[in-house]
């Protein structure tokens, strides 16, 4: 045997126990591989035994509620539409009695002014036609009385004349 053969013997049999090695730890990593999945298969049977029920019970509630989810929705809508209409209406209203209060003002301002007009203006008729010549003829009136008074003595000045140095003619200026 040669050189060559020896080594390639050894070489083999290296290669063999190296091999054999190889398995044995290919072996051991399957073993722990098998162990762990088995683990995380009980792990996960007991995660689906406590999790299911209450997912199966969350998607029960989520598929009953979602027609009265989607009612509330509609019923919210229609509220806020009809909620829309209403206040568009009481607007118009509100604006529709202001202008007509706003044109009740400016009547109601001008029949005002109109009869403060008229009443200023009848006074001052009133003056001129019936104050002014009552006060003449009064003064006139009082006048001829006061003169009617003094002329028979029965007047303010009645008795002037008997005052010594005091003419009756004095008292007519």
């Amino acid at each position: 045997m040669s050189n060559l053969e020896t080594l390639l013997t050894v070489f083999i049999m290296v290669t063999a126990v190296a091999v054999v090695i190889q398995m044995g730890v290919l072996l051991a990593l399957y073993t722990r591989v098998k162990k762990t999945s088995a683990r995380m298969d009980a792990l996960l049977n007991e995660v689906n035994a406590r999790v299911a029920p209450t997912l199966e019970i969350a998607q029960k509630i989520v598929q009953e509620g979602r027609p009265k989810v989607e009612m509330i929705l509609n019923n919210l809508a229609a509220a806020s539409a009809l909620l829309k209409q209403e206040l568009e209406r009481i607007d118009e209203t509100v604006t529709d009695t202001v202008d007509r209060a706003r044109l009740q003002v400016i009547r109601m301002d001008e029949l005002v002014s109109r009869a403060v007009d008229q009443v200023e203006s009848t006074a001052e008729l009133l003056h001129h036609t019936v104050i002014s010549p009552v006060r003449l003829a009064s003064s006139v009136l009082r006048g001829v009385i006061t003169g009617l008074a003094t002329f028979f003595d029965r007047g303010p000045y009645a008795g002037a004349s008997r005052r010594p140095g005091t003419p009756k003619e004095d008292m007519f200026i």
